[in-house]
Protein backbone atom coordinates (compact mmCIF):
# COMPACT_ATOMS: atom_id res chain seq x y z
CA UNK A 1 0.00 0.00 0.00
CA UNK A 2 1.31 3.48 -0.91
CA UNK A 3 2.38 5.85 1.85
CA UNK A 4 0.65 9.22 1.73
CA UNK A 5 3.00 11.95 0.56
CA UNK A 6 1.39 14.29 3.10
CA UNK A 7 -1.01 13.39 5.89
CA UNK A 8 -2.62 15.12 8.86
CA UNK A 9 -3.96 13.47 11.99
CA UNK A 10 -6.27 15.22 14.47
CA UNK A 11 -4.83 18.52 13.25
CA UNK A 12 -6.13 21.73 14.81
CA UNK A 13 -5.00 25.01 13.25
CA UNK A 14 -5.25 28.68 14.08
CA UNK A 15 -3.40 31.81 15.20
CA UNK A 16 -1.92 32.56 18.64
CA UNK A 17 -3.82 29.68 20.21
CA UNK A 18 -7.17 30.69 18.70
CA UNK A 19 -8.67 27.75 16.81
CA UNK A 20 -9.76 28.28 13.19
CA UNK A 21 -10.35 24.65 12.13
CA UNK A 22 -10.10 21.57 14.31
CA UNK A 23 -9.65 17.82 13.86
CA UNK A 24 -8.48 17.87 10.22
CA UNK A 25 -7.80 14.42 8.76
CA UNK A 26 -6.52 14.48 5.19
CA UNK A 27 -4.03 12.65 3.03
CA UNK A 28 -2.67 13.20 -0.46
CA UNK A 29 -0.94 10.44 -2.41
CA UNK A 30 1.54 10.57 -5.31
CA UNK A 31 -0.18 11.70 -8.51
CA UNK A 32 -3.23 13.03 -6.68
CA UNK A 33 -4.70 16.55 -6.62
CA UNK A 34 -6.60 17.61 -3.48
CA UNK A 35 -8.45 20.95 -3.44
CA UNK A 36 -9.43 22.78 -0.27
CA UNK A 37 -12.67 24.78 -0.58
CA UNK A 38 -14.87 26.87 1.64
CA UNK A 39 -16.31 30.35 2.17
CA UNK A 40 -14.07 33.31 3.00
CA UNK A 41 -12.67 32.98 6.51
CA UNK A 42 -13.21 29.22 6.65
CA UNK A 43 -9.48 28.56 7.15
CA UNK A 44 -8.19 27.59 3.70
CA UNK A 45 -5.10 29.80 3.79
CA UNK A 46 -4.51 29.00 7.46
CA UNK A 47 -4.42 25.31 6.56
CA UNK A 48 -2.05 25.90 3.65
CA UNK A 49 0.33 27.95 5.81
CA UNK A 50 0.26 25.31 8.55
CA UNK A 51 0.99 22.47 6.14
CA UNK A 52 3.98 24.33 4.71
CA UNK A 53 5.35 24.95 8.20
CA UNK A 54 4.78 28.71 8.28
CA UNK A 55 2.28 28.43 11.15
CA UNK A 56 2.66 25.95 14.02
CA UNK A 57 -0.28 23.59 14.59
CA UNK A 58 -2.28 24.14 17.76
CA UNK A 59 -2.32 20.37 18.13
CA UNK A 60 -2.19 17.24 16.00
CA UNK A 61 0.31 15.87 13.52
CA UNK A 62 1.54 16.55 9.98
CA UNK A 63 3.59 13.90 8.18
CA UNK A 64 5.64 14.03 4.99
CA UNK A 65 6.09 10.54 3.57
CA UNK A 66 5.32 9.05 6.97
CA UNK A 67 7.80 11.26 8.87
CA UNK A 68 6.51 13.95 11.26
CA UNK A 69 7.10 17.40 9.80
CA UNK A 70 8.51 18.51 13.15
CA UNK A 71 11.29 15.89 12.88
CA UNK A 72 12.61 17.27 9.59
CA UNK A 73 15.13 20.07 9.16
CA UNK A 74 14.24 23.10 7.02
CA UNK A 75 16.50 21.78 4.26
CA UNK A 76 14.86 18.34 4.39
CA UNK A 77 11.39 19.90 4.19
CA UNK A 78 12.46 22.11 1.27
CA UNK A 79 13.72 19.10 -0.67
CA UNK A 80 10.38 17.29 -0.26
CA UNK A 81 7.76 20.06 -0.22
CA UNK A 82 7.45 23.06 -2.54
CA UNK A 83 5.06 25.98 -2.27
CA UNK A 84 3.46 28.47 -4.67
CA UNK A 85 1.72 31.26 -2.76
CA UNK A 86 -0.77 33.91 -3.87
CA UNK A 87 1.61 36.76 -3.01
CA UNK A 88 3.80 37.86 -5.88
CA UNK A 89 7.53 38.08 -5.07
CA UNK A 90 9.13 41.33 -6.21
CA UNK A 91 12.73 40.35 -6.86
CA UNK A 92 14.94 43.29 -7.74
CA UNK A 93 16.87 42.95 -10.99
CA UNK A 94 16.31 39.19 -11.14
CA UNK A 95 15.70 37.40 -14.41
CA UNK A 96 13.36 34.42 -14.64
CA UNK A 97 16.04 31.72 -14.70
CA UNK A 98 17.62 33.21 -11.56
CA UNK A 99 14.26 33.08 -9.80
CA UNK A 100 13.71 29.47 -10.86
CA UNK A 101 17.24 28.65 -9.68
CA UNK A 102 16.19 29.53 -6.10
CA UNK A 103 14.48 26.15 -6.11
CA UNK A 104 17.87 24.42 -6.19
CA UNK A 105 19.19 25.88 -2.93
CA UNK A 106 18.04 22.93 -0.75
CA UNK A 107 20.64 20.92 -2.67
CA UNK A 108 23.56 23.37 -2.68
CA UNK A 109 26.30 23.76 -0.10
CA UNK A 110 26.59 26.53 2.47
CA UNK A 111 27.81 28.98 -0.14
CA UNK A 112 24.70 28.42 -2.26
CA UNK A 113 26.68 27.93 -5.47
CA UNK A 114 24.86 26.11 -8.26
CA UNK A 115 26.63 23.38 -10.22
CA UNK A 116 26.26 22.68 -13.92
CA UNK A 117 23.82 19.92 -12.96
CA UNK A 118 21.74 22.41 -10.95
CA UNK A 119 21.53 24.78 -13.92
CA UNK A 120 20.47 21.83 -16.07
CA UNK A 121 17.65 21.17 -13.59
CA UNK A 122 16.64 24.84 -13.92
CA UNK A 123 16.52 24.54 -17.72
CA UNK A 124 14.53 21.30 -17.53
CA UNK A 125 11.97 22.79 -15.11
CA UNK A 126 11.47 25.85 -17.31
CA UNK A 127 11.06 23.67 -20.41
CA UNK A 128 8.58 21.46 -18.56
CA UNK A 129 6.23 24.37 -17.85
CA UNK A 130 6.83 26.10 -21.18
CA UNK A 131 8.79 29.19 -20.15
CA UNK A 132 12.24 28.50 -21.62
CA UNK A 133 11.99 31.59 -23.81
CA UNK A 134 11.63 33.76 -20.67
CA UNK A 135 14.93 32.64 -19.14
CA UNK A 136 16.71 35.99 -19.52
CA UNK A 137 13.64 38.22 -19.17
CA UNK A 138 13.18 40.30 -16.01
CA UNK A 139 10.61 38.62 -13.77
CA UNK A 140 8.89 41.94 -13.07
CA UNK A 141 8.38 42.58 -16.80
CA UNK A 142 6.32 39.51 -17.74
CA UNK A 143 2.58 38.85 -17.60
CA UNK A 144 0.71 37.32 -14.65
CA UNK A 145 0.20 34.07 -16.54
CA UNK A 146 3.92 33.87 -17.32
CA UNK A 147 4.82 34.71 -13.72
CA UNK A 148 2.66 31.89 -12.41
CA UNK A 149 4.40 29.39 -14.70
CA UNK A 150 7.83 30.68 -13.66
CA UNK A 151 6.89 30.27 -9.99
CA UNK A 152 5.68 26.75 -10.76
CA UNK A 153 9.01 26.04 -12.48
CA UNK A 154 10.82 27.20 -9.32
CA UNK A 155 8.73 24.77 -7.26
CA UNK A 156 9.31 21.90 -9.71
CA UNK A 157 13.04 22.68 -9.60
CA UNK A 158 13.02 21.62 -5.95
CA UNK A 159 12.08 18.09 -7.10
CA UNK A 160 9.44 17.84 -4.37
CA UNK A 161 7.14 14.99 -3.41
CA UNK A 162 4.44 17.46 -2.36
CA UNK A 163 3.37 20.68 -4.06
CA UNK A 164 1.22 23.13 -2.07
CA UNK A 165 -0.50 26.07 -3.76
CA UNK A 166 -2.58 28.89 -2.32
CA UNK A 167 -5.21 30.17 -4.78
CA UNK A 168 -2.90 29.55 -7.78
CA UNK A 169 -5.32 30.88 -10.42
CA UNK A 170 -6.36 34.10 -8.67
CA UNK A 171 -4.51 36.51 -10.99
CA UNK A 172 -5.18 34.66 -14.24
CA UNK A 173 -7.75 35.15 -16.97
CA UNK A 174 -9.91 32.21 -18.05
CA UNK A 175 -7.54 30.97 -20.76
CA UNK A 176 -4.55 30.98 -18.43
CA UNK A 177 -6.56 29.42 -15.58
CA UNK A 178 -7.39 26.43 -17.79
CA UNK A 179 -3.85 26.15 -19.14
CA UNK A 180 -2.38 26.31 -15.65
CA UNK A 181 -4.72 23.64 -14.28
CA UNK A 182 -4.07 21.35 -17.25
CA UNK A 183 -0.34 21.77 -16.69
CA UNK A 184 -0.71 21.08 -12.97
CA UNK A 185 -2.65 17.88 -13.61
CA UNK A 186 -0.09 16.67 -16.16
CA UNK A 187 2.81 17.36 -13.81
CA UNK A 188 1.12 15.59 -10.91
CA UNK A 189 0.72 12.45 -13.01
CA UNK A 190 4.08 12.52 -14.77
CA UNK A 191 6.10 13.34 -11.65
CA UNK A 192 4.04 11.45 -9.05
CA UNK A 193 3.46 14.75 -7.28
CA UNK A 194 0.93 15.01 -4.49
CA UNK A 195 -0.73 18.39 -5.08
CA UNK A 196 -2.72 20.15 -2.37
CA UNK A 197 -4.19 23.57 -3.10
CA UNK A 198 -6.72 26.07 -1.85
CA UNK A 199 -8.97 27.34 -4.62
CA UNK A 200 -12.21 29.27 -4.96
CA UNK A 201 -13.16 28.45 -8.58
CA UNK A 202 -15.65 25.62 -8.16
CA UNK A 203 -15.61 24.53 -11.80
CA UNK A 204 -11.83 24.16 -11.78
CA UNK A 205 -11.93 22.27 -8.48
CA UNK A 206 -14.58 19.89 -9.76
CA UNK A 207 -12.92 19.25 -13.13
CA UNK A 208 -9.27 18.95 -12.08
CA UNK A 209 -9.27 17.62 -8.51
CA UNK A 210 -9.27 13.99 -7.52
CA UNK A 211 -10.70 14.86 -4.12
CA UNK A 212 -11.89 17.96 -2.30
CA UNK A 213 -11.84 18.98 1.35
CA UNK A 214 -14.56 21.48 2.28
CA UNK A 215 -14.12 23.71 5.34
CA UNK A 216 -16.98 25.38 7.14
CA UNK A 217 -17.76 26.56 10.66
CA UNK A 218 -14.40 25.52 12.09
CA UNK A 219 -14.34 21.96 10.80
CA UNK A 220 -14.07 19.74 7.75
CA UNK A 221 -17.67 19.84 6.59
CA UNK A 222 -17.30 17.21 3.87
CA UNK A 223 -14.52 15.52 1.88
CA UNK A 224 -14.25 12.94 -0.89
CA UNK A 225 -14.16 12.59 -4.69
CA UNK A 226 -14.73 15.98 -6.32
CA UNK A 227 -17.59 14.87 -8.56
CA UNK A 228 -19.47 13.29 -5.67
CA UNK A 229 -19.02 16.09 -3.13
CA UNK A 230 -19.52 19.16 -5.32
CA UNK A 231 -23.18 18.73 -6.18
CA UNK A 232 -25.34 21.80 -6.72
CA UNK A 233 -27.29 21.15 -3.52
CA UNK A 234 -24.15 20.83 -1.41
CA UNK A 235 -22.44 23.89 -2.91
CA UNK A 236 -25.50 25.98 -2.08
CA UNK A 237 -25.30 24.70 1.50
CA UNK A 238 -21.54 25.22 1.81
CA UNK A 239 -21.59 28.81 0.54
CA UNK A 240 -25.07 29.73 1.82
CA UNK A 241 -26.42 30.36 -1.68
CA UNK A 242 -30.04 30.69 -2.75
CA UNK A 243 -31.63 27.51 -4.17
CA UNK A 244 -30.78 26.92 -7.83
CA UNK A 245 -27.94 29.44 -7.98
CA UNK A 246 -25.06 26.92 -7.77
CA UNK A 247 -25.71 25.54 -11.25
CA UNK A 248 -23.95 28.49 -12.88
CA UNK A 249 -20.73 27.67 -10.99
CA UNK A 250 -20.53 23.93 -11.76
Amino acid sequence: MKTASIRTQALTIGYEGQTVVENIELQAYPGQIISVLGPNGAGKTTLIRTLMGQLPPICGRIELGGTPLSDLSDRQVASRLAVVLTERPEPELMCCKELVALGRYPYTGRLGLLSAEDWQKVAEAMALVGVSELADRDFDRISDGQRQRVLLARAICQEPEVLILDEPTSYLDLKHKLEFMQLLKRLSRERDLAVLMSIHELTLARNYSDEVVCLRDGRVDRSGPAGEVLTADYVEQLFDLSPGSAKMFL
